[in-house]
C-alpha cells in the first residue's frame, strides 16, 4: 500500500521546472570550497517598471532628426529610463519622469547633437572623438550620446557625487565602456591640467546664460574642437555672448534653431569653434562666472 506522502504528491509540471530554472544562477563555480555563485553572473531582478512607453516614442520621432537606433540601443534607453524613474523616487534627478517626457525631453533632445558630432568625425577623420558633458546632472546629453554612438569617449562631469554614482550604475547595467566620471565643479575642472583643453567636443545642457556656459565649457575644448551649446530661445543670449566667447578663444561658427520633434518646444544649438587657447585666468573661481558674467 502506498503511504500518504506518495498518495498526495502531485506530478511536476513544465511551469514548475521553469520556475525552478529561473530561480537558479546562470553560472556556478565548482572548486575546493564547494559550489558558489560567480558574482558577476548573479541573476538580477528585472526592474518593476520596464519603461515600455519609451520605445514607441523613439521609434516614431528619431527618424525626424536622422538618428537611427538598433533594437539593442532602444532597449538600453528603456533600461536607462526605468533606472532613472526608480532613482528619482529617492533622489531629485529630474522633474520629468513619465515615459513620453523622458523619451522626448531627455533622450531625443540629447540626440539632436548626433548630426553635429558626425560632422566633426567627418572633418577630423576620427571616429573616436572625446566628448565632455559639463554639469551632466542625470546624464544628459552625454549618456544618450554614448548609447547611440558607442565609439565616443565620454566624460561626465558633475559637482554632486551621488548623481555620478547613479550614472555609473546605469553604465554598469548597460555594459558601457569608455565613460569616465569626474566629480568636480566646472570652474575647478577647467583649471585642472588633466581636463583643460583635452576634448574634441564639449557640451552642456544647462539653464545658465550663454556667456556663463561659454566660460564653463570653452576651457575644456582643444584648439580646433567645438563647444556645442544647447539652448531654447537664444537670440538675445547670442548677442550678449559674442564678446565673452571671443575672449575665451572661440568664435560662433553657426547657429541652428528648430522644433523638438513631437513637441511645440523650440531648440537652438550653437556651434562654437575653439580657434585659440583660453587665457589662463579663465575660468574664474567658483561662483564668479554666474555672479559676474563676461560681457
Amino acid at each position: 500500500m502506498m503511504n500518504d506522502f506518495h498518495r498526495k504528491r502531485k506530478p511536476i509540471t513544465k511551469a514548475d521546472i521553469k520556475r525552478l530554472r529561473d530561480s537558479l544562477p546562470k553560472r556556478v563555480d565548482i572548486g575546493s570550497e564547494g559550489t558558489k555563485v560567480t558574482k558577476k553572473d548573479e541573476v538580477k531582478p528585472e526592474p518593476a517598471d520596464n519603461a515600455e512607453g519609451v520605445a514607441p516614442v523613439l521609434e516614431e520621432h528619431l527618424p525626424e532628426i536622422c538618428v537611427p537606433l538598433s533594437a539593442e540601443e532602444i532597449r538600453s534607453f528603456q533600461i536607462y529610463a526605468s533606472m532613472l524613474r526608480e532613482k528619482n523616487k529617492v533622489m531629485n534627478l529630474t522633474a520629468v519622469d513619465d515615459d513620453n517626457g523622458i523619451a522626448m525631453k531627455h533622450f531625443i533632445d540629447s540626440l539632436t547633437l548626433c548630426p553635429y558630432i558626425r560632422d566633426e568625425e567627418e572633418k577630423t577623420g576620427n571616429r573616436n572623438l572625446t566628448l565632455a558633458d559639463i554639469g551632466t546632472g542625470a546624464g544628459f546629453p552625454g549618456l544618450p550620446l554614448k548609447i547611440s554612438m558607442p565609439e565616443l569617449k565620454v566624460t561626465l562631469m558633475d559637482s554632486l557625487a551621488k548623481r555620478l554614482g547613479f550614472l555609473q550604475e546605469v553604465c554598469d547595467a548597460l555594459s558601457l565602456e569608455g565613460v569616465d566620471m569626474v566629480h568636480a565643479r566646472a570652474e575647478d575642472g577647467g583649471k585642472d591640467k588633466k581636463y583643460r583643453e583635452r576634448y574634441d567636443i564639449v557640451t552642456a545642457r544647462a539653464v545658465a546664460a550663454l556667456p556663463v556656459l561659454a566660460e564653463y565649457c570653452l576651457p575644456f575644448v582643444k584648439v580646433g574642437g567645438v563647444f556645442l551649446a544647447m539652448k531654447g530661445h537664444a537670440e538675445e543670449e547670442i548677442k550678449d555672448a559674442n564678446k565673452a566667447i571671443a575672449l575665451l578663444g572661440g568664435t560662433i561658427e553657426k547657429t541652428d534653431t528648430f522644433r523638438l520633434p513631437g513637441t511645440d518646444m523650440d531648440r537652438t544649438i550653437i556651434v562654437v569653434r575653439k580657434i585659440r587657447p583660453t587665457p589662463a585666468r579663465f575660468p574664474r573661481k567658483a561662483g564668479m562666472p554666474a555672479k559676474e558674467p563676461l560681457s
